[in-house]
């Protein structure tokens, strides 16, 4: 156990020996009645709502809970020490990995966790149940794959609209041709951002909350903004923005609609934060095109229908979810579900789903069965859907500032200048006006199998995007290079 710890402490890519692995890893395949043993790691929200429904979950025992900051641990625990149930808890996932009595552990950290848990979560036998997005930059992402790949385990990414029964049956529809071939997906988020406020200068932390154990593998920096909590979404540092917050899961079921399994050849972004001034760092306005053999294009809306009205705005009556236009027809939906149109407006047939609950159930039946294919989202598919946010970002980070009234006429995509014309139009109705700037990204020309940009003489910008597909890891939380 201590040559586990200083192994994981320094970062090593140590190969963990089966016989101290999680008993899933000794066993193969658990038997029917065998329960799964999982560790819960980040209770905040998504967390907390985890405990709950994998304790709901036939054949599973949550034994284990995680989290830096121990007024929300104990918070947990309360509650099941008022059900007479037993569990123990950890402030440090490094003590939970060790534990012989974990099978899996169900990751709902801040997203700068994400990759690293999963990965030695993989090294000390445990399957991984891990949330969107999987990764907060593309390198790490692959290094979960790999890691899956190379240890043998179960991981499922939290991205439930793969279990959709609506969705899915949809997809199964459009891939029988009846409303002919997709010519352009469109992705949606539309969803209310208030200002974070302005700190003014460094924040004390919270008295509670372990920051060292809570930063982990980002940069150790002073709080600079009024909430650490939740509002570290829009902190480069530790956060992806709402297209990696919400946005994935709507990104992940147009790729899942166009049949594509990998990265497209180029992505642009244009975007920016506006109708206030606060200490966010990330965009609450954004149109990204994703150049596939179909356009994918994706919108982020995070100020309302109009000042003074609290209504989001909607597109084809959708404000999170997607539309998949076609040459015989409309899909316009998200989770759970919704309606195929005809060209004149009319619905031809409707898709109903339980949003993706059955989710944590199709992973432990993966667990158990020790088959990858079982799993709804397999995290390669994990991976790819969270890279599509990141290189949307990377677009937005390298870009120039423009006058919002001239971008649409220069961008050579007919729907991408379509959507950045209905941006401006939006925030002309918050009181942001055509003479003001946004952020005009770079065209990235992307190759898909190296899962990097493309470089030469010709290709400026690509050279400082490549530079940004990976971060530094903060020693002793160092992602492991190789696995032996």
């Amino acid at each position: 156990r201590t040559f586990i710890n200083r192994a994981l402490q320094a970062g090593a890519a140590v190969a963990l020996p089966v016989a101290l692995s999680g008993r899933s890893a000794s066993r193969g395949i658990l038997g029917a009645n065998d329960a799964v043993r999982v560790a819960i790691a980040g209770l905040r929200i998504k967390g907390s709502q985890h405990v709950d429904l994998f304790r709901q979950i036939p054949g599973v025992r949550v034994v284990a809970l995680c989290d830096p900051d121990s007024g929300i641990l104990d918070r947990e625990m309360d509650k099941f020490r008022t059900r007479n149930e037993t569990v123990e808890g950890f402030r440090d996932v490094r003590e939970v990995l060790d534990r012989r009595d974990v099978d899996a552990l169900i990751i709902a950290a801040p997203n700068h966790w994400h990759a690293l848990m999963a990965v030695w979560a993989c090294q000390a036998g445990k399957d991984v149940y891990v949330e969107k997005p999987v990764s907060h930059n593309i390198w790490e992402g692959r290094r979960i794959v790999d890691a899956a790949g190379h240890y043998g385990r179960i991981v499922q990414c939290g991205t439930q609209n793969r279990s959709d029964e609506g969705f899915a049956g949809f997809v199964e529809y459009l891939r029988s041709g009846e409303i002919g071939r997709v010519k352009l997906a469109r992705g949606f988020c539309y969803k209310r951002r208030e200002s974070i406020g302005v700190a003014g200068g460094p924040q004390p932390i919270p008295p509670d909350v372990d920051y060292n154990l809570w930063t982990g593998p980002a940069n150790l920096l002073p709080l600079m903004r009024n909430q650490l909590h939740y509002d570290w979404h829009w902190d480069w540092n530790t956060g992806n923005g709402d297209i990696g917050n919400q946005g994935v899961h709507e990104l992940d079921m147009c790729r899942w609609a166009l049949g594509e399994r990998g990265l497209p050849s180029a992505v642009s972004s244009v975007g920016g934060r506006f109708g206030y001034a606060d200490d966010g760092q990330t965009p609450n306005t954004q149109i990204v095109l994703y150049e596939y053999s179909i356009p994918l294009i994706f919108e982020v809306r995070g100020l309302p229908r109009k000042t003074g009205d609290p209504a989001m705005d909607a597109y084809r009556d959708v404000r999170i979810g997607v539309v998949i236009e076609c040459e015989g027809g409309v899909f316009a939906g998200g989770s759970g579900g919704g309606w195929v149109y005809d060209s004149a407006g009319g619905r031809i047939r409707q898709f109903t789903g339980s949003g993706g609950s059955g989710h944590a159930a199709n992973f432990i039946q993966a667990v158990r069965s020790r088959k990858r294919s079982d799993l709804a989202a397999d995290i390669q598919e994990g991976h790819v859907s969270s890279a599509l946010c990141h290189m949307a970002n990377i677009s937005h980070r390298l870009g120039q500032e423009a006058f919002l009234s001239g971008v649409p006429e220069t961008l050579r995509q007919p729907e991408f200048r379509e959507a950045c014309g209905r941006m401006r139009e939006h925030l002309e109705y918050n009181g942001v006006h055509s003479d003001e700037k946004t952020i005009v990204g770079p065209r990235l020309v992307f190759e898909p199998e190296k899962e990097q940009f493309i470089t030469g003489a010709e290709y400026d910008a690509e050279f400082w995007a490549n530079a940004m597909l990976k971060r530094e890891y903060r020693h002793p939380f160092m992602m492991p290079g190789a696995f032996e």
